[in-house]
């Protein structure tokens, strides 16, 4: 395909049969999907199914990430037809790649919301396919994390972020985006010194024992160092990545609920992403988009190539024989 055939090609979320390929509709125009991938529930052959979880009942401040996913594809078409940069390979004409399109949820029953993304995600795992989800306010990675731990046992976590979400709270029914990650830690369904967070310039007195990468330490070391340490802290052990967006500095990403200057550039995540493929990713996802506070749609754009980079680095590790 090329350029040329915007003229005749549209809703390819719909009708392409052909998992694998760039995408050349006009980003303007036809049904949205992830990288316009197509919309499907089939998971046979499939490498990567993208998902949507669109929650925001626990965001801090700004509301609004439950229309995360839907800015995330929107902003994704302006990838569709490109080969992602800086991976040596076009993961998009290389792997198969769908939008298996967004979990079911009673709204008006929100202690259900759990169990139902840990069974949308169990379903997808049960398929033998990474999911790379798009959320969402930050909790939903804790009912992720359910579905993958009955895979793999504990996990190794990558979490970039301005927070490091693992505040004290023993009450496990509570619903809260800043506290999942200590509550994983509790029920180990992650394995503290076999886990990083990167980014992070808030205040905690007690990080469970989690790897820390600040913000400066990013800054001073560099990204390509930060990398490196990484994946010497998660070796080859099963790995979650998940990408808060307020990991980035509010002037690369202000449409999130709780954005905190001092951050990541999106140059310094991107160097990182690229740079600590080979590490053994089994799923991830981009959180906390919230589109109504950021007009430019910035935001979205950095979360549609986080998650188009996430995509790249699990499929890099599984093209280059290390699987």
């Amino acid at each position: 395909m090329a350029l040329e055939d915007a003229k005749k090609e549209v809703d390819n979320a719909l009708i392409q049969e052909d998992l694998k390929g760039l995408s050349h509709e006009n980003t303007f125009g036809g049904a949205l999907s992830f990288l316009r991938r197509a919309y499907t529930k089939n998971l046979q052959g499939v490498d990567v199914a993208v998902t949507g979880i669109p929650f925001d009942q626990a965001v801090t401040n700004r509301p609004g990430t439950r229309l995360g996913p839907r800015a995330i594809r929107e902003a994704s078409t302006l990838q569709a037809f490109d080969a992602p940069y800086g991976w040596g390979y076009d993961a998009m004409s290389e792997l198969a790649i769908v939008d298996y399109g967004d979990v079911a949820f009673d709204y008006a029953k929100i202690q259900d919301f759990p169990d139902a993304v840990t069974d949308h995600i169990r379903t997808i795992l049960a398929a033998g396919v990474p999911s790379i989800a798009l959320g969402g306010d930050h909790y939903i990675t804790f009912p992720i994390l359910k579905a993958y731990h009955e895979k793999y046992g504990p996990l190794s976590l990558v979490q970039f972020d301005a927070h490091t979400d693992t505040w004290p709270d023993d009450d496990m029914e509570r619903i809260d985006h800043g506290t999942m990650f200590y509550k994983a830690v509790k029920m180990g369904l992650i394995e503290p010194a076999r886990s990083v967070q990167v980014g992070i310039r808030t205040s905690n007195s007690d990080p469970l024992g989690v790897n820390i990468i600040d913000a400066r330490e990013v800054y001073e070391a560099g990204p390509a160092a930060t990398a490196q340490k990484i994946k010497g802290i998660v070796g080859d052990h099963p790995t979650y990545v998940s990408f808060d967006i307020d990991g980035l500095d509010p002037a690369f990403a202000p449409g999130t609920g709780t954005p905190v200057w001092g951050g990541l550039t999106s140059v310094q995540a991107a160097i990182i992403l690229r740079d600590i493929a080979g590490i053994n990713m089994v799923g991830g996802d981009v959180v906390e988009v919230s589109p109504p506070y950021d007009t430019s749609g910035a935001t979205a754009v950095a979360g549609a190539h986080v998650a188009t980079d996430l995509i790249s680095l699990w499929g890099w590790r599984h093209r280059n024989g290390r699987e």
